[in-house]
């Protein structure tokens, strides 16, 4: 019998006969890591457990631990969903029921609108399948075969992606579990009571393919997990994500609303998020000048030409605003500032002594968003990004792409997300600019990380179709990942707009073009900060950082006295003159999670002292105005400066 060697991830080779099932492989390795298998990985793709092998392959088993693990965990209990609501509803036709980043949700068309209750119905009948051990049995077929099968079915959801395949495609693979039977690619569990623990979280409308014009169709959410803690640890995270919802908070707490009728995805600041955000701002724009930045202001609009030029109306004409006619030339609002910093590049001749030449922007971009994917201030239309570009020569960009990584972290930990996550995205099959470039810069980013003694993933192939890039992700309180920083080589634009700059042979050269945004936007970092927080922010970025409490009228004139000695020390302030009780009063503040309550009576009064209330720890006993404007400020410094 031929044999085949198959490479596990620590570097150690076994050889098993041609044919050998991946299980067997698994089997080999420990009894108790097959029980906890979900699928495998062959070589870069994920398979199925009972995959034949025929030849020589890196081999790597997924667990619940791997994210590959999860998902192939979540889809396959989609499929399961898709199978209880058959039984239920037998009429059903499905749409997509893919896995997400946490769960499923499977797309379907029934006679019935369902609410809260049938979705227990619905888990109550997944569990009955999944104790029944059935396997999920993937079978090839034909196209047109599968076109036969999905037709006498009558689901012409299915026969519709079925119709948009390629022409070329050859083979078709349906999964058989029990009596259901679904159109998949897969990989799947090897069976059904894997799944152990399901809770569905919520039904929706969807349009058919995200199209408006379509039918609407019904969504179920759901998550799965094989361990009963894991559930209920993520049900508790699930409730208290409700309690930080950036939406009810920034109304509780008067931070920003939005304005259906003025137009949806448009963010509208009060005072007290404006605070927020001129804190935000005025910390970004002094830490890059701080970093070598120039700040740069451009147009919201432009000429067609230069969209064009960017490419942006070729490929990205769908997100943009329609055009506005002035002059007899279309104007398009910006979705992005490239361009524009461009063209403030292109107004002069550069030497390569003026490099690396390093612009930065709070420039407020416009994209159309359909309606139902907006989202508070995590999916807007209109938002302000912290944008910069960095223009540099090739020897140059090692240096300035460890600078970036240094300054990202910088940043991210100076707003108090310490747990980072780095991604390094390579060249896509799909690219523009030379293959050497592309490996020069893809170099300098892997070794920037290195330097930097910073651990980083790679993404093979998941790079922009322009260059290569990090991705930085933070982890918020609840353990959320979110993507912020993103440092992205662009070998498409400098082409496009024909940059250049005079190098030390005298002779012209082609720039490097770094885009590396920190924070993504205002808005949405703002939607992760109040969520991350709790909208209990700690005291250098607080709305109100103090307010001022007089116990009667008695002592105003003391009270104004010293929220006028605060405000001159820059300390944001509230002066509480109503005529409510000192405790009604306290209480309201505490709901405003501000940081600092200064009570002032007879006794604080006569002394020329403050009695200080801290917010979650309570009285804090009695000092001089002065010390605690030296207190305050050195709790904002030490803040900082541990970061």
């Amino acid at each position: 019998m031929e044999k085949i060697k198959v490479t596990l991830p620590d570097n150690s080779v076994r050889e098993f006969d041609k044919g050998v099932y991946a299980s067997a492989v698994v089997k080999s390795i420990s009894e108790r890591l097959l029980s906890d298998a979900l699928a495998v990985k062959i070589d870069n793709s994920v398979k199925d457990l009972n995959t034949v092998i025929n030849a020589d392959c890196k081999f790597q088993v997924l667990t619940f631990d791997a994210a590959e693990g999860k998902e192939t965990y979540w889809h396959s209990t989609s499929h399961l969903m898709a199978h209880a609501i058959t039984a239920l509803f037998p009429e059903a036709k499905f749409g997509v029921g893919p896995a997400i980043e946490s769960g499923f949700y499977y797309d379907f068309d029934i006679n019935t609108k369902l609410a809260d209750e049938d979705l227990v119905a619905i888990e109550n009948k997944m569990l009955e399948i999944s104790k029944k051990s059935s396997n999920f049995v993937r079978k090839e077929l034909s196209k047109q075969e599968a076109i036969e099968f999905f037709r006498k079915k009558g689901d012409q959801y299915k026969l519709e992606i079925l119709g948009g395949l390629d022409e070329n495609t050859e083979i078709i693979s349906i999964y058989e579990e029990s009596d259901f039977t679904d159109l998949c690619t897969g990989p799947h569990l090897p069976s059904t009571d894997k799944i152990k623990y399901v809770k569905l979280l919520s039904v929706s409308g969807s349009y058919w393919r995200g199209d408006e014009k379509n039918k609407q169709l019904q969504r179920i959410y759901g998550i799965s997990f094989p361990k009963k803690k894991m559930l209920d640890d993520y049900i508790f995270a699930l409730e208290e994500a409700k309690k930080r919802d950036h939406r009810k908070l920034g109304k509780a707490l008067d931070l920003f609303s939005i304005h259906e009728e003025a137009g949806p995805g448009l963010i509208y600041w009060h005072p007290k998020g404006s605070r927020i955000r001129n804190t935000i701002e005025n910390f970004w724009r002094n830490e890059h000048i701080n970093n070598g930045y120039e700040l740069l202001y451009s147009p919201h609009l432009g000429k067609s030409w230069l969209w064009e030029t960017s490419g942006h109306l070729g490929f990205y004409k769908e997100n943009m605003y329609a055009p506005m006619k002035i002059d007899d030339q279309d104007y398009y609002v910006k979705p992005m500032n490239c361009p524009f910093h461009i063209m403030i590049y292109k107004s002069k001749m550069h030497s390569y002594r003026d490099l690396p030449l390093r612009w930065a922007e709070l420039g407020t971009v416009y994209r159309y968003e359909k309606s139902g994917v907006l989202h508070g201030l995590l999916r807007v239309r209109g938002f302000t990004q912290d944008d910069a570009h960095i223009f540099c020569a090739q020897e140059q960009i090692e240096n300035e792409i460890i600078e970036v990584v240094r300054f990202s972290r910088f940043m991210l930990k100076s707003f108090g997300f310490e747990d980072l996550s780095f991604y390094v995205s390579t060249k896509p099959e799909k690219a523009v600019g030379e293959d050497d470039l592309w490996q020069k810069a893809t170099n300098s980013l892997k070794t920037a990380l290195e330097k930097e003694n910073q651990s980083y993933q790679v993404d093979e192939g998941g790079g922009a179709f322009y260059g290569p890039k990090i991705d930085i992700k933070i982890k918020d309180a609840l353990k959320r990942e979110w993507q912020l920083s993103t440092i992205q080589f662009d070998f498409n634009l400098p082409e496009r707009f024909d940059m250049s700059y005079i190098g030390e042979d005298g002779k012209e050269h082609r720039p490097f073009m770094v885009h590396r945004a920190l924070l993504g936007s205002i808005e949405r970092f703002m939607g992760i900060l109040i969520e991350h927080y709790a909208g209990y922010f700690p005291t250098w970025l607080a709305p109100v950082q103090v307010a001022v409490i007089p116990i009667s009228q008695n002592f105003f004139d003391y009270a104004e006295s010293v929220n006028k000695i605060l405000k001159g020390n820059n300390i944001r302030t509230e002066l509480d003159l109503r005529s409510e009780k000192v405790g009604y009063k306290i209480r309201d503040w505490e709901t405003q999670k501000v940081p600092y309550m200064l009570i002032l009576g007879e006794k604080e009064m006569q002394s020329g002292n403050i009695s200080v209330r801290q917010h979650k720890i309570g009285d804090k006993g009695s000092i001089s105005v002065n010390d605690f404007v030296n207190s305050l400020n050195e709790e904002i410094k030490n803040r900082l400066n541990n970061n």
